[in-house]
């Protein structure tokens, strides 16, 4: 496979003039320069169409981070784009409420377990804020135990290394349990007794574990979170629309009190959904939720397109076999390699995992392999999602790109110096905890 030799001259103007001009130089901590090898991948993408992305210097790649999951059915797909356009000239906000306020909201209802009422918004942080907040006046507690990332609201971010600016005192509010350890969310409760008002968790990229009487552990933390009087939330952000249409509940047959729902639902574009029991969701009928933008009908419009082909299209099965396909075909040749390389994780949610020779998750090894990945024109980074653009070539080209990739990482590992083979600087992490 011919390995390109980019160099990305527009990127680099465009990143001088940011970081004179923009904290962090970027928006999205996750999509900045450090989360990629510098030097060898451009800092900035223009345009995309399917599964393929191009930087502002002309290169194509073909893209897994997918924008960090919210392009679930592909970039540029037609029949979201036309509905954004049609809803773009009929208006974009108004004075009174909007018709697919009610639409949407009844969209989701059909295809979510839990959804029995729905509130918008725009961002994932936006909605599991709502619900911690929903949970806190439902139960009278102010306690969270909490599995997983959340966002960058008070509430959670206490918890992180970037927690500057936020009063310490709401740390003490925050309980950490860890996934398919039902031990340490029953820990949780003890410790604070009648004090915890809910559970709120993601599901990361592995399935949750099964106890002798067939109940999983998203069962078991309701069964929990309930028998203590709490509510059970289920942060669904990532993984809804792409474990199945009704998410992660409906795939792992459990039914959570309230749910927090964005990415996927709309392929790109800004909306995000807290649903929920009514008897739960009608505590924001007196919590102060509100935004100017959370009715925006160009995220409307784009979710109700994108559900509409979901419900039409073999959308779900085909991420699932594709990226089955994916993980399957690069990970047999790393097994065989003698390489400590997985691509992790299910196949509509996936991440890379390389190790060294103590079995620890090496960032220099990880860098060879995304140096190697994004010359032969593939974009990995943290995230690896399938979109339902991802055609069998994609596939194909992915899995014999990374299989160079991963012989040029094994003469590095080999070599005993393998930072020589570094053409550029290595990852850094970002803090998200995985608790």
């Amino acid at each position: 496979m011919r390995v390109l030799e980019n160099s990305f001259p527009i990127s680099e103007e465009l990143w001088e003039r940011a970081i004179r001009l923009i904290p962090a130089g970027t928006q999205t901590l996750s999509k900045g320069p450090d989360q990629f090898v510098r030097g060898v991948t451009p800092k900035y993408l223009k345009k995309g169409k399917g599964a393929h992305v191009w930087d502002v210097d002309g290169n194509r790649y073909i893209d897994y981070p997918l924008a960090l999951g919210p392009i679930l059915l592909g970039y540029d797909y037609a029949p979201v784009v036309e509905a954004v356009i049609r809803q773009i000239r009929e208006g974009t906000t108004f004075t009174l409420m909007h018709p697919l306020e009610v639409e949407v909201a009844e969209l989701l209802a059909s295809v979510i377990p839990c959804a029995e009422m729905v509130r918008f918004a725009k961002n994932g942080a936006d909605v599991t804020s709502a619900a911690v907040k929903a949970a806190r006046a439902y139960t009278g507690r102010e306690h969270i135990a909490y599995c997983g990332y959340h966002g960058c609201q008070d509430w959670y971010a206490v918890t992180t290394p970037r927690n500057k600016g936020i009063p310490k005192v709401l740390a003490a509010l925050m309980h950490p349990f860890e996934y398919n350890n039902i031990g340490s969310l029953e820990k949780a409760f003890a410790e604070n007794p009648g004090n915890i008002a809910c559970v709120i968790m993601e599901v990361p990229g592995t399935d949750p574990v099964i106890d002798k009487n067939g109940k999983n552990f998203l069962q078991l933390a309701k069964e929990v979170a309930n028998k203590n009087g709490a509510l059970f939330i289920l942060d669904e952000i990532v993984t809804g629309f792409r474990y199945s249409i009704g998410g992660a509940q409906k795939h792992y047959k459990v039914t959570p009190d309230l749910a927090c729902f964005g990415k996927g639902m709309a392929n790109g574009f800004a909306v995000s959904a807290l649903v929920g029991k009514k008897e739960f969701m009608k505590e924001l009928n007196e919590v102060f939720f509100s935004m100017t933008y959370s009715g925006d009908t160009v995220g409307l419009a784009a979710a109700k397109a994108t559900i509409k082909e979901l419900l039409s299209k073999p959308v779900i099965p085909h991420i699932w076999d594709k990226g089955g396909k994916l993980h399957r075909g690069i990970n047999n040749f790393a097994e065989k390699s003698g390489i400590d390389f997985r691509i992790t994780g299910k196949p509509p949610r996936g991440g890379i995992s390389v190790k060294n020779k103590k079995g620890e998750e090496d960032l220099l090894l990880r860098s060879i392999f995304l140096q190697e990945t994004i010359k032969r024109g593939i974009l990995f980074g943290g995230p690896v999602f399938i979109s339902y653009s991802h055609t069998e070539e994609d596939i194909e080209k992915t899995i014999a790109a990374s299989c160079e990739a991963i012989e040029f990482l094994k003469v590095a590992i080999e070599s005993g110096e393998p930072a020589r083979f570094l053409e550029g600087e290595p990852v850094g992490v970002v803090f998200r905890q995985r608790k």
